[in-house]
């Protein structure tokens, strides 16, 4: 798995199991197998016919130019008939159009064919991220994540259109083409190879080069996307401490590292090739040197002569540019390989086929000899163990990294135990699915979350089939009613870019909003009140309040001020319980939690 991880977040430009991944990718495409097939064919007429019309047009010049030699030598004038060349030129002309026909169908098909096994996949993707634990993101940048599905298809849909037809034709025009050279000349074959073969041996090494080279102006561009990025998100910060040219300074370093490879690159693209054609075109003019000497001697006849340099040019081009696209179908099955190494991840433990989730939520849960650990060799939590009673207030408390959060992320079933069980209502949660699991809480978090939408459709994000008057009745419990009617567009005011265009603390009200309008049996709160003002703070905690009557609750707190009235108290330190009880039992304890507490009040 390490390696797979660490395969994912590399930037790889080869397959490291091609065979195993092509295997794969061909199975994949099974579901466009008719399409692929009339592709294929169309690939193998459009070769065929593109190979028989440089074979035909000899024979009609052939035809053209011995009766205007015998018409020179009777002084007649010169005439082309139905029979005598006219029907020759009109299948010569209908057999180019049959493979420009086949051309432009396999084009097309592919194309579609493309574009239909990368949504194929993208979907398969994009279902996969659902069923992924949360490790797999806590151990993966979303940077990383967004490129396979964007960049890596992207990439693999590109060589499909292009590289593969190309390459399918390339093999068989090469072949074909070559097979008939040697009917004509076996002489003037062996020069033609010569010369290709040299361009062949130049464009590999070029074409290696020119891939690391494309390598790092692809590392250097996203440095710099990166920094132009965090120069974006955190221009307030800059401009606070004066940063503006530490960012710029380094911002232009990183442009000029671009720029700087990205010249390498070009070079070796726009400059090297034609370099390489050059070669190509050396060769030509030995070609033509050595069949002019045989046409005039009447080794070869004109039709011959312009049919050999018709598949000197078919297959030229090709065997010069083959290194290019093996390269560029090598670095597209990379990429495919990171969307199967990612579908690949391994899944959430499958829920349960029918959930044990009682119908009448009454709100208990219990924590019996829990362990659990991010990694399988390093326990965070070891013995933990613990009862809500319905309807109680527990609030959790302890320093940074003491696993406050981690105990919510079990609650939910964002992680699975390693051991031990956790009992809703006297029910194990992992007998539950989650989507019922978690259907039974309410969350507010300390960073507030908003989508792009309406603000009415944020605070319905629980509820989508809310009435607009719940939503209103919802934003009014929260508080956040009379900031909503400020605004230009009340309830339907656009967020976007963040919801920059309202305060952090608004922002925190409407996922109160959203909490209320679910009214869920159990609520999770994350220092909810943390941002906002303390008279909003107030108002918020008297709707919270009455929110949290009846219902139980679990409250992370810094602010020990905010949880002396909670009916258990859970002072955390290295993933484990070491103190429980309340507020006044802690402080008659003498341990941990009055030691916090009167810190905070000293």
């Amino acid at each position: 798995m390490d390696r797979e991880q660490d395969y994912l977040e590399e930037e790889v430009f080869e397959a490291k199991e091609a065979g195993k991944t092509l295997r794969r990718f061909l199975r994949s495409m099974g579901r466009q197998r008719v399409r692929l097939a009339i592709v294929l064919f169309s690939v193998a007429a459009y070769t065929v016919f593109n190979i028989l019309a440089p074979l035909y047009s000899a024979s009609v010049v052939d035809l053209i130019w011995n009766r205007i030699r015998r018409l020179r030598e009777t002084g007649r004038s010169f005439a082309i008939t139905w029979e005598d060349g006219g029907k020759q030129i009109v299948l010569l002309l209908l057999i180019y159009a049959a493979a420009s026909g086949f051309y432009t169908l396999q084009n097309f098909l592919m194309a579609s064919f493309a574009e239909r096994l990368s949504l194929q996949l993208r979907s398969e993707v994009s279902e996969k991220l659902h069923r992924l634990p949360l490790s797999f993101y806590d151990r993966h940048q979303p940077g990383i994540i967004m490129s396979c599905i964007t960049n890596d298809l992207d990439k693999m849909s590109e060589a499909l259109q292009t590289g593969m037809i190309r390459l399918f034709v390339a093999v068989g025009v090469v072949t074909g083409s070559i097979i008939m050279m040697l009917r004509f000349s076996v002489v003037l074959t062996a020069v033609f190879l010569g010369f290709a073969g040299i361009s062949l041996l130049l464009t590999q090494v070029v074409s290696k080069r020119t891939l690391r080279c494309a390598s790092r102006r692809q590392n250097a561009l996203g440095k710099l996307n990166g920094l132009v990025e965090e120069s974006y998100s955190g221009r307030t910060v800059i401009q606070a401490f004066n940063y503006e040219q530490q960012s710029s300074e380094r911002i232009w370093r990183a442009a000029e590292d671009l720029a700087r490879a990205s010249e390498k690159t070009d070079f070796l693209i726009n400059a090297v090739n034609p370099g390489i054609r050059m070669v190509n075109r050396c060769g030509m003019v030995s070609i033509a040197i050595l069949g002019g000497g045989m046409l005039i001697s009447g080794g070869m006849s004109p039709g011959v002569f312009q049919a050999f340099f018709q598949y000197v040019n078919q297959a030229g081009e090709p065997i010069t540019e083959l290194s290019y696209m093996i390269n560029a179908m090598q670095s597209a099955l990379a990429s495919v390989e990171r969307v199967y190494t990612l579908l690949d991840e391994e899944e959430m433990t499958p829920d349960a086929e029918r959930s044990s989730l009682p119908d009448d939520i009454q709100g208990s849960i219990s924590f019996s000899h829990v362990r659990f650990g991010y990694t399988p060799g390093k326990m965070l939590m070891k013995d933990v163990s613990f009862t809500a009673k319905p309807g109680q207030k527990i609030a959790i408390v302890g320093s940074t990294g003491a696993g406050k959060t981690t105990l919510v992320n079990l609650l939910m079933r964002f992680y699975e135990v390693n051991g031990g069980s956790i009992l809703l209502d006297g029910r194990n949660t992992s007998d539950m699915t989650r989507a019922s699991l978690r259907s039974c809480f309410g969350m507010v978090l300390q960073d507030a979350w908003l989508f792009e939408g309406t603000i009415a459709e944020n605070i319905a994000y629980g509820k989508p089939d809310a009435t607009r008057g719940q939503i209103i009745a919802a934003a009014k419990a929260a508080r956040a009613d009379f900031f909503i009617r400020t605004l230009p567009h009340g309830y339907d005011t656009m967020l976007a870019n963040d919801a920059e265009n309202i305060s952090i603390g608004q922002r925190q009200l409407l996922t109160i909003a959203r909490v209320f309008l679910c009214d869920p049996a159990i609520l999770i709160l994350d220092e909810a009140t943390s941002s906002v003002d303390t008279r909003t703070e107030m108002e918020i905690g008297k709707a919270m309040k009455a929110l949290m009557k009846g219902r139980t609750s679990f409250v992370i707190a810094h602010r020990l001020s905010t949880i002396v009235d909670a009916d258990l108290i859970l002072v955390m330190q290295n993933g484990t319980i070491i103190e429980q009880g309340s507020h006044r039992e802690l402080l008659q304890a003498d341990g941990a939690y009055a030691e916090l507490y009167n810190s905070q009040f000293a």
